[in-house]
């Protein structure tokens, strides 16, 4: 059953939202979608080099295939996407998780694009566009070239979380399930536009490069936000989990400030969902940090949901 925890005072919440600022910004040729090259980085491991359009480069999309990929050639498979965070890269599920062995035997691919250095996979105001990337692009070659059979599911870390629910919100439909550990679920929540500043500004790029302005883009803030676009959840599985941060955790201020920061987002976010007759599992727990040592036991938890919606044995 969904579970909750209580809220945080509102001075916290505003503090918290400060304080994570400065953690972000201190750390925590060929056709068009046709791959370049794939290298094979184990029995299973490949990277792909995909031609994109909509980035008007070459971007690496990491794929783990079924055991028995080779030896079934006609057989086709569901997708599992896992989106990294900010400041990441698309190596970060395979470096620190075991996604691989924990996928060993099972009859799905996995694919974990890539989100540029911010890891918010989005539409960009300078023209770049990972969503399109992501859910267009990536699923084009998989189903061309690695016998992808269009049932998708979607998890992602931090701004990965954020593209989970963005995605699937945006594409109603495109997704069976879709989970968020530690997202960013309420763009325009107190204190979380200027997160979302913070972390394209520690990229050297120009914070109005995203979506403009979130006063004077307002509208653009809002059709890109998983709350604002939450009625096209409808149908889709959730789990959405978030720490509160400062009550307690891992004693590191910087990951936990920043959990805080994200937990009224993800409040507001989930809240939404329950106004609108949306289901959504929950797990909203006391403490926490913004880090993979929270983030696996999320995925592990939501897998028995992801494994439903690709019609796979829990």
């Amino acid at each position: 059953m969904p579970h909750r925890t209580t809220e945080l005072p509102r001075r916290t919440v505003t503090k918290a939202a400060v304080v994570a600022g400065l953690a972000v910004l201190f750390g925590t040729g060929a056709a068009t979608g046709r791959a370049r090259a794939a290298t094979r980085l184990g029995p299973r491991t490949r990277d792909v080099s995909v031609n994109s359009a909509a980035l008007g480069r070459s971007a690496a999309v990491r794929l783990i295939l079924p055991s028995g990929f080779d030896t079934q050639p006609t057989r086709t498979y569901p997708v599992l996407y896992l989106l990294h965070g900010a400041h990441d890269d698309y190596t970060s599920w395979t470096r620190e998780t075991d996604i691989e062995a924990f996928t060993e035997g099972r009859d799905l691919i996995v694919a974990m694009p890539e989100a540029g250095p911010t890891g918010i996979p989005t539409a960009w105001r300078d023209g770049r566009d990972y969503e399109r990337f992501q859910v267009e692009e990536v699923p084009a070659l998989l189903s061309r070239d690695y016998r992808a059979s269009g049932v998708r599911a979607v998890a992602g870390v931090s701004t990965g979380g954020y593209g989970a629910m963005a995605h699937a919100a945006r594409h109603p439909g495109a997704y069976t399930a879709a989970a968020s550990y530690s997202g960013i679920l309420d763009t325009t929540a107190p204190g979380v536009p200027a997160v979302m500043d913070a972390i394209v500004a520690r990229e050297n790029l120009s914070p109005r490069s995203l979506w403009g302005s979130p006063i004077l883009n307002l509208l653009t803030w809002r059709d890109f936000n998983p709350r604002a676009r939450a009625q096209g959840l409808r149908g889709t599985a959730l789990y959405v989990s978030n720490g509160s941060g400062l009550v307690g955790g891992s004693g590191d201020p910087l990951p936990e400030a920043l959990e805080s920061a994200l937990w009224p987002s993800a409040h507001s976010f989930t809240d939404t969902l329950a106004r609108l007759g949306v289901p959504v599992t929950t797990h909203f727990y006391s403490g926490g940090g913004h880090s993979w040592g929270y983030w696996k036991g999320e995925f592990a938890a939501s897998w028995p949901m992801l494994a439903r919606g690709l019609g796979l044995p829990e």
